[in-house]
């Protein structure tokens, strides 16, 4: 396991149920996510990949087996220790934006921070603005904005408490094309010029070919790994799962 992982999981197990309705969504994975790299997780629906990426981002527990995020075992920490770690070095980004519609776009970017009672860092803080082009906006609430500047608020929420690592569950899920390829963009332009660490969920072939490998899960298990994606490669690879399981 590389020691430049932001976060990492060894022999996870997740089992939901017992007996005759037991489901194994995570079995025996091992998996790291590589410091400075945009990864993506994909493979076909009740592959296992959001349970994956709610147990390496401390959001469920598994069953069996570690997660870490840097060289902290997430297992081994109460759950104020958990939340305390969440919200200062992890990121969050939703389908659903999960802004808060009482709170102007400024005050929903420095949440964290407020919430953690820590001091806002400006010059990040403004820096975050200027690349998520929003500083036009910042005393309008969520129902004043589009979907896609919505997520490029909660884009630049996720990264505002510097964190070692922003999880991506579905992030353009709700957006059109256009809005999709901003934040995408975005997400990119965090690992690349940002020095930050990704780690996405999709379906999109076309999102996963932002990212700089992919890693694919069928069964619970991992599948298989594709550095440099592109979309129509991607697009093979899921065919290639569905095809397998028509043939069952």
């Amino acid at each position: 396991m590389s020691g430049t992982a932001a976060a990492r999981v060894t022999a996870a197990v997740k089992v939901y149920g017992s007996g005759e309705v037991e489901v194994r969504a995570l079995d025996e994975v091992t998996l790291g996510f590589e410091t400075g790299r945009f990864t993506a997780i994909m493979g076909p629906s009740g592959s296992g990949k959001s349970t994956l990426m709610h147990c390496a981002a401390g959001l469920d527990t598994l069953t069996s087996g570690q997660a870490h995020i840097g060289g902290t075992e997430l297992g081994s920490l109460s759950d104020k220790k958990l939340t305390v770690l969440r919200r200062e070095r992890v990121g969050f980004v939703f389908q659903a934006f999960n802004l808060l519609p009482t709170l102007t776009v400024a005050e929903n970017i420095t949440l964290p921070q407020d919430l953690a009672g820590s001091r806002v860092d400006q010059e990040w803080t403004e820096a975050l603005i200027d690349v998520v082009g929003l500083g036009d906006r910042l005393r309008h609430r969520p129902s004043e904005l589009s979907g896609g500047q919505q997520q490029r608020v909660a884009v630049a929420r996720a990264l505002a408490s510097r964190p070692e690592v922003v999880f991506a569950d579905e992030p353009t899920g709700n957006l059109d094309s256009r809005s999709g390829e901003e934040v995408l963009g975005l997400l990119g332009r965090a690992v690349h010029e940002m020095g930050r660490t990704v780690v996405m969920v999709t379906h999109d072939p076309v999102a996963a070919a932002h990212a700089d490998e992919v890693v694919f899960l069928a069964d619970g298990r991992l599948s298989g790994r594709m550095p440099q994606p592109t979309a129509e490669r991607v697009l093979d690879q899921l065919k290639s799962y569905d095809r397998a399981e028509a043939a069952r």
